[in-house]
């Protein structure tokens, strides 16, 4: 292994009063650990790429399981992440950190951003509603910015950035 490979998984955060591995839905997910506590009760969980996970399907089962909106971030080498969140107002809805990055990904296989994500406007409209679903108000144009931004250096930390502007941490 001579060149450095960056972060490939999955972060899965939702707010629950017992560890969010203890739910139903997460139970099966083998590798499944905790990564940090936030505000409140919520966590976020960390799990390798390996073996892949259903982000979009987990995010919907930790919404009806605990109630509450929750998000799975999908990091891709540290260079982007798919933003997979669930709310009761929005239904499901994705999007992407570090957008530039992951059309490089998509155009590998011959597909376009715009099939799969939210613009950044877009996600920051849907991030705002499931921000204020946790009872946090946030503005638009900080998380406009955040969905806009490339990584530098690491698409994880724009991910912990992105719940800083969600009012989690």
């Amino acid at each position: 292994m001579g060149e450095a490979m960056g972060y490939w998984g999955y972060f899965t955060v939702a707010e629950s009063a017992s560890p969010l591995g203890d739910l139903a839905c997460t139970r099966a997910i083998p590798g499944l650990t905790l990564n940090r506590r936030l505000s409140r009760n919520w966590q976020v969980w960390e799990h390798p790429a390996e073996p892949d996970i259903e982000a979009e399907g987990l995010a919907l089962a930790l919404t009806e399981e605990t109630g509450k909106p929750a998000l799975v971030g999908f990091v891709m080498d540290s260079d982007c992440v798919v933003i997979e969140a669930a709310d009761s107002s929005n239904g499901a809805w994705t999007a992407c950190l570090s957008p530039k990055a992951m059309a490089g990904y998509l155009a590998e296989d011959g597909q376009q951003l715009e099939d799969f994500m939210l613009t950044p406007e877009q996600a920051a409209e849907h991030a705002a509603i499931w921000a204020a679903l946790t009872g946090n108000q946030v503005a638009v144009a900080p998380l406009t910015d955040i969905f806009q931004r490339e990584a530098d250096p690491f698409a994880e930390d724009l991910f912990f950035t992105l719940l800083r502007g969600l009012s989690l941490a």
